[in-house]
């Protein structure tokens, strides 16, 4: 039993991180539940369930409580977090843990709500909130409290939230349904499309991680992808290329990189010009999209740095944010 557990609960739409007060991040698991649809009962959470998605009898479905960052499926919602909270915190506790749970810039007081509210319900005591850019810039180590202008790109599964920072205060904010997901059904789109072969999302992010890029590489890669045929709909091999994969995210970068210079363009002139010395920083699972700093630094003509441990920033900002609660929102 563990009196006063303190946890930072990094509540995103494909992975659910929890960083320990003390003990840094304790759990790492997907954003994923499956059920029985007949008996009600829930069969496995995170990696487990993950496992399931596209392999399961009708009566078993594996989904993504989440969806764009925001709760979408409230009771699956909160059997993971009484999952999460019950293996880190322990079942028999004396004292109900503290939580801070990152929530997208974008998301509106009734979202924030529901998630204070799972929390709560989920086994937590006082829960707060605090929004994902902030929590990603704390833990990418900027120097977000001082008067000095900091531009972060956080890209995660369902959202990309993009803010200029100073002050311990979001000064120009801007928060796009669009990240690792819309990836992903954009190249599933393309496949369908140009080679009539249907491919599930666990391919689709394969393709993307092995040979994804946002920007031409030096030297380009190709990979296999089994999937099945439109037309005959027996399993079929094709070869792909990595720049295929690029022109089937461009839309998708698109709105991102325009949102970005949109978020810029509304910064005043004095954080433009630190903006300009600082560089703008990247986290999030996006970060790790081969090229999308070049990209980024393109479109802005500004320096760009991918943050140490892109995929932890949030997670870590969000425990880190427990010891000062003017971060929170």
């Amino acid at each position: 039993m563990r009196l006063g557990t303190e946890l930072g609960i990094d509540l995103g739409t494909s992975n659910i991180l929890v960083y320990q007060k003390g003990r840094g991040i304790v759990l790492e698991e997907p954003t994923v539940v499956s059920w029985n649809s007949q008996t009600k009962q829930v069969l496995a959470i995170g990696e487990a369930a993950r496992e399931m998605i596209g392999r399961t009898p009708s009566h078993v479905v594996a989904v993504r409580p989440l969806r764009d960052g925001v709760i979408a499926d409230y009771s699956h919602t909160l059997r993971m977090l009484e999952y999460i909270i019950d293996k880190v915190a322990g079942k028999r506790r004396w004292l109900k843990p503290k939580l801070m749970i990152c929530v997208p810039s974008g998301a509106t007081n009734v979202e924030r709500r529901a998630v204070r509210q799972a929390g709560r319900e989920a086994g937590g005591g006082e829960c707060l909130t605090i929004e994902e850019p902030m929590a990603a810039a704390i833990g990418a180590g900027m120097p977000i409290s001082l008067p000095g202008g900091n531009m972060i790109v956080d890209i995660g599964g369902g959202t990309t939230d993009i803010a200029v920072l100073s002050l311990d205060g979001i000064v120009e904010s801007a928060n796009l349904r669009i990240g690792g997901d819309k990836f992903d059904e954009a190249i599933m789109r393309y496949l369908r499309n140009h080679y009539s072969v249907m491919v599930g999302e666990r391919t689709a992010e394969e393709i993307k991680m092995k040979i994804g890029s946002a920007y031409p590489l030096e030297q380009e890669l190709r990979l296999e992808v089994r999937g099945r045929d439109l037309m005959g709909g027996l399993p079929r091999t094709i070869e792909i290329s990595s720049e295929e994969v690029r022109e089937a995210l461009l839309e998708p970068l698109r709105a991102i990189m325009e949102k970005c210079c949109t978020v810029l363009e509304d910064t005043p002139p004095e954080l433009s010009s630190d903006i300009i010395g600082n560089g703008i920083f990247i986290t999030g699972g996006g970060a790790l999209l081969k090229g999308i700093d070049k990209l980024l630094s393109a479109a802005t003509d500004i320096p760009v740095k991918i943050a140490d441990n892109p995929l932890h920033c949030v997670a870590i900002g969000t425990g880190r944010a427990l010891e000062n609660e003017k971060w929170a929102s």
